[in-house]
């Protein structure tokens, strides 16, 4: 994430859940997985790519070095791809996280051999930047928690990663990246260096009304994360226990 510290992803305890889940990540995974369209797949390429790193992270915490970390991500995800591998997903459970750990699992024990007897770089599926990974890979914290534990830790921080992101771009988007850029703060643990009443001033706004932004941010904030774990779900009931899972790991 672009911030330094780590996003106030408190849940608003309010916001009601969404009652229709049209498309969303699992829609995703299951449209691929029944050969529904090339559109499907190639969203369901695309969100690989933004949680990849977990994975990673796993077969990393698994013993592998960086280079086969690198190839059994890369063979992963072409296997993931194949209709066969997404045809028989459960379509009444399950979360995507653990969708896609399960299905790493799998593929570890049934296809470790093979895959590390392919040639380096043969079928790659996705853009890995494996320098970029390595690097976030040294930053995880030397302890003893396992490969479920780092993974769980790895995806909670990916999910915050691109809730922020689509927040920036929504700001964006309405012609206050700038606003953004100010208030981002807020959205971290992190204090702002500039008392309220001196932003206010910078900003040439009234300090009541900045104040009312910043809370409209992290509103939105909530808003946005809510929305993000609920793609991840197949049923709005299982939000509230999905982020629970995720503080924990973050925590």
């Amino acid at each position: 994430m672009e911030t330094s510290g780590q996003p106030d992803s408190r849940p608003a305890s309010s916001a009601p859940p969404r009652a229709v889940f049209a498309t969303t990540h699992w829609s995703v995974v299951l449209a691929a997985g029944a050969g529904e369209s090339t559109r499907a797949r190639e969203a369901l390429s695309r969100l690989c790519s933004t949680y990849w790193y977990p994975l990673y992270a796993f077969v990393r915490r698994r013993g592998c070095k960086p280079e086969d970390a690198e190839d059994l991500t890369q063979q992963f995800f072409a296997r993931l791809l194949e209709r066969d591998t997404l045809a028989h997903v459960d379509r009444e459970g399950g979360r995507f996280r653990s969708f896609l750990l399960k299905s790493l699992n799998h593929f570890l024990t049934d296809e470790w051999r093979r895959a590390r007897a392919q040639k380096r770089g043969a079928g790659q599926i996705l853009s890995l930047d494996a320098a970029d990974a390595e690097t976030r890979y040294r930053l995880e914290p030397l302890d003893e928690r396992t490969p479920e534990r780092l993974y769980e830790r790895a995806w909670a921080l990916a999910l915050l990663n691109s809730v922020f992101h689509r927040l920036q771009d929504e700001y964006a988007r309405g012609g206050k990246a700038a606003l953004f850029g100010e208030l981002k703060f807020c959205l971290t643990g992190q204090r702002s260096t500039i008392p309220y009443a001196e932003l206010a001033q910078r900003l040439d706004l009234p300090e009541n009304t900045l104040k009312t932004l910043v809370r409209r941010l992290r509103q939105r904030y909530r808003e946005l994360l809510r929305d993000e774990v609920a793609q991840t779900v197949s049923s709005p009931r299982q939000i509230e226990a999905e982020l629970q899972v995720l503080f924990s790991a973050l925590s």
